[in-house]
């Protein structure tokens, strides 16, 4: 059987236009395109397309996945026997990442299940402050989570003093603070998404005023250039403008990285117009 774009995108989570951007790398090729222009793809065309998603799911970038699924060709190709076969070895391959994954992540929820049951434990005779947290930690609290990720990509890419600004910040908002911090957060993403699936032109007063938004979010966030007085405010803006359709993580957040360049474009051209006029 083959599948239109639309059913296709529809049932792997993504849009269109991540389709057919795939299509333009060579990541995952349709297995024919129509007399109209529409792509189609077939059973072997969806197995490629979850080893892509698979991968991203995993962190990689979409340039490190064109070279494993290049390598993983290029092995299937070298053996002999039925092609399915080989398909499937490179999927249990796969599979075993995501056992990993998920290994990980059955810890975390052990471990935060332990704290909660740590928390509703009645407590006996008088216990202190101190010893109560102290039995928290005794109940591996922290196991399977990874707390340096971030703050080691932060201090790389803007220095030590930029994570210590934004995370003292970043705690001091309070629960309800972080919340509406959040929700901010998701739905400046949302309408940027939406802009972009309806093909806003990155100068249009619709797309400035959301990278006037974007600029105004960047700048309430401490530690960053755009916040600091005297900070180049232009050229935060334009490297994370660019940041994000080279980072799958954070194109991810737009749709995309069709979705990213519309962002990126739209950053690009209010930059021009309003922090350097």
């Amino acid at each position: 059987m083959e599948y239109s774009i639309q059913e296709t995108a529809r049932a792997a989570g993504v849009t269109s236009r991540t389709l057919r951007h795939y299509d333009d790398i060579g990541l995952v090729t349709p297995s024919r395109v129509g007399g109209n222009g529409y792509r189609y793809y077939d059973d072997r065309s969806l197995v490629r397309l979850q080893r892509v998603l698979l991968l991203r799911e995993l962190g990689l970038g979409l340039e490190a996945i064109g070279q494993v699924l290049a390598a993983q060709d290029a092995q299937s190709a070298d053996s002999a026997g039925d092609p399915a076969a080989a398909e499937a070895r490179i999927l249990t391959a796969h599979l075993d990442l995501l056992r990993q994954e998920q290994g990980r992540i059955a810890a975390q929820i052990g471990s935060v299940e332990r704290t909660i049951a740590a928390l509703r434990r009645p407590l006996s005779g008088e216990t202190s402050h101190t010893t109560e947290r102290e039995d928290l930690m005794s109940e591996n609290m922290f196991e399977g989570f990874d707390h340096t990720q971030y703050r080691e990509e932060v201090e790389q890419r803007w220095g030590a003093d930029a994570y210590a600004k934004s995370d003292r910040w970043w705690r001091g908002l309070g629960e309800e603070g972080r919340a509406e911090w959040q929700r901010r957060v998701a739905q400046l993403s949302a309408d940027w998404s939406a802009a972009a699936e309806r093909g806003e032109d990155p100068e249009s007063p619709a797309a400035q005023d959301l990278a006037r938004r974007h600029v105004e979010w960047l700048r309430g966030a401490p530690g960053t250039p755009a916040a600091e007085a005297g900070g180049d405010v232009a050229g935060y803006v334009l490297g994370l403008a660019e940041m994000y359709v080279a980072d799958e993580r954070f194109a991810a957040n737009y749709g995309g990285v069709e979705g990213a360049a519309f962002v990126r474009d739209s950053l690009r051209a209010y930059v021009e117009r309003e922090l350097r006029a």
